[in-house]
């Protein structure tokens, strides 16, 4: 007797796919940076045309040789062998893919982006300072410098438009994450647009406060340090209207989306706008009240720090505008992170007081440093007062978001003045037990009383507050719900979908139904339409013309709940003789 062996395979664990995908991409990840690493040096050689291929540094010229030609084959044979696979829907939808193309689209876009702004700054340097005369050892490590950010920006950007084109590919793109390289791409070019808007702005007032105090410049001229962060202001805005005007990450309504805005939209734009007034408050201050230094030297801060204010203000204002209008709930986002922000600033500027006073007390007669400590903390306190008062007032009393914002504060203001509290209670036992050693008390615990004193009073008021408000709620009541509005789904709108692609099949009019399905699920619809009698009509028996039903068109709100709770990569929706709907989910692959 002889056995036949079927070709039945044994039972494949579903987690196998996932941690092949997760291994293939991580190891494609690290293959393409070894890869772009290398021939950025081999390119940096090249545009090195002034010396040798190998130099003095022959194992520089290896690890580059080594990393461009071993490493980029390498990815290059694996990223072949995994965009084969691309096709397939389970791949295509997998997360492994999305964070692959989103994580290296990110990392490539901020390498190139700061590469080549880096190599364009020091290469007008470079040509500022030969017209200047002043070429030296610093104009040949500026020479040196701007080649080598040219030779990395140049890989990169080419890394970049590979993985965009990966990204926005119709077949093979991927499903999940698809929205990041988009919001990472505005992000980042919001932070250099901001940045290099500040130490712009900074360096024309700086130079302009100094040409009215009658400083001579030594160096390089006043405009070179303008218009060299410029070109950085410059670049970063140009990134962030692609990704963020152009490329539509503005209209995205997803979580991910609108966290992004809110933090560093709002919340960056709050604290870099605090941050400078509350400077600009201090030197004013201390130009009037505490002369004790040169006047050039008071006003050495005052350039920044104006530009960081406008810009901080424009960039808080923009997005404040923005995220109000999307919904109820992200104007309260914006209006609790502003408030929280003022807090925190208000609350140092308290400490500081407190601590300026003790130091008052003291010693008899008061030093010019805790006078100018006193300037600061009134600074502080009336930047962030005023700030706070203006964003917490108008927060809606009856929503849950302001509920957890009290309590978060009060618990975050209650762990701080424990902490306090403990430094000032060691401070006290260690003076108590060696009076000799220890020397004065006051000076000793007046910094951590000043913060043990603003995080009480902070951490009492708000849990007032939240007291009074809970007391105002009524006792049956529940969590506020609050309605979205419903926003037909585009290609980067929906971030995660529990329905890949709807095939409709009907022989009405298809406008109503394919709307109603998009705004419930997000999907890609597919129209067919019968060729026999149309949905809603019953062939005559006797042959004559086709009898009319009662309904001829389904209703979509029975359509979309139909489709509620269904999870399918696949759906066929058939629309029969009655209006009536069959929902259907299908699989990749039919089963043979």
């Amino acid at each position: 007797m002889s056995t036949v062996r079927t070709g039945a395979r044994g039972p494949t664990s579903p987690a196998l796919p996932t941690v092949r995908r997760l291994v293939v991409f991580v190891l494609l990840f690290v293959l393409v940076v070894i890869g772009a690493s290398g021939l950025a040096g081999l390119l940096e050689r090249l545009f090195d045309s002034g010396a040798g291929l190998a130099g003095n540094d022959v194992g520089s010229l290896a690890r580059s040789l080594a990393f461009g030609l071993v490493g980029g084959c390498m990815a290059a044979v694996l990223w072949w062998l995994a965009w084969r696979r691309q096709g397939e829907e389970a791949e295509r939808s997998s997360v492994a893919w999305g964070l692959y193309v989103a994580g290296v689209y990110t990392v490539a876009l901020v390498t190139a982006v700061t590469a080549l702004l880096g190599a364009a700054s020091r290469l007008f340097g470079l040509l500022a300072r030969a017209a200047s005369g002043m070429a030296g050892a610093d104009g040949a490590i500026e020479g040196t410098a701007w080649r080598s950010s040219l030779a990395t920006g140049v890989v990169w950007a080419a890394v970049w438009v590979w993985h965009r084109w990966m990204w926005q590919h119709h077949g093979k793109g991927p499903r999940r994450l698809h929205t990041v390289p988009a919001l990472a791409g505005s992000v980042l070019g919001l932070l250099l647009f901001a940045g290099g808007a500040v130490t712009a702005l900074g360096s024309l007032l700086d130079a302009a406060l100094r040409g009215l105090a009658g400083t001579q410049e030594v160096g390089l001229p006043w405009w070179v340090s303008v218009l060299q962060p410029l070109i950085w202001a410059g670049g970063g805005f140009v990134v962030w209207w692609w990704q963020w005007i152009r490329g539509g990450a503005q209209r995205l309504a997803s979580s991910l989306a609108n966290v992004a805005a809110a933090v560093f939209g709002v919340l960056g734009g709050c604290i870099t706008a605090v941050a400078g007034a509350t400077t600009v408050v201090f030197v004013l201050l201390r130009l009037v009240l505490d002369r004790s230094d040169e006047v050039i030297r008071l006003v050495d801060p005052l350039g920044p720090a104006l530009a960081a204010a406008a810009v901080g203000a424009l960039v808080w204002r923009y997005h404040s505008v923005l995220t109000a209008a999307r919904s109820e709930r992200m104007r309260e986002t914006g209006l609790l992170l502003a408030s929280g922000v003022a807090l925190i600033a208000a609350a140092s500027g308290v400490g500081v007081v407190v601590n300026a006073a003790l130091g008052f007390a003291e010693t008899t007669l008061a030093g010019t440093g805790t006078r100018t400590l006193l300037l600061g903390g009134i600074s502080a306190l009336a930047v962030g007062g005023a700030v706070w008062w203006r964003a917490w007032q108008p927060a809606n009393r009856g929503a849950a978001g302001r509920r957890i914002y009290l309590v978060v504060i009060f618990g975050i203001s209650a762990v701080v003045a424990l902490i306090a509290l403990l430094v000032v209670g060691y401070q006290v036992f260690e003076y108590l037990l060696d009076p000799e050693r220890s020397g004065n008390l006051i000076g000793r615990i007046r910094a951590p009383l000043g913060l043990l004193t603003a995080t009480a009073l902070v951490a009492a008021y708000h849990y007032s507050v939240w007291r009074r408000e809970r007391a105002t709620l009524p006792p049956d009541a529940g969590p506020v719900q609050e309605v979205e509005p419903v926003q037909e789904a585009g290609p980067l709108q929906n971030e995660e979908r529990s329905i890949g692609q709807v095939v409709l099949v009907t022989g009405s009019d298809p406008v109503l139904l394919t709307h109603a399905i998009r705004a419930a699920t997000g999907a890609d619809v597919t129209v067919w339409l019968r060729s026999g009698p149309a949905a809603g009509q019953h062939p005559a028996s006797d042959g004559g013309a086709a009898a009319p039903s009662a309904g001829r068109v389904p209703d979509p709100g029975q359509l979309m709940a139909a489709l509620e709770g269904v999870i399918a990569e696949r759906v066929l929706v058939v629309v029969g003789p009655d209006a009536r709907i069959d929902v259907i989910p299908v699989r990749d692959h039919a089963v043979s």
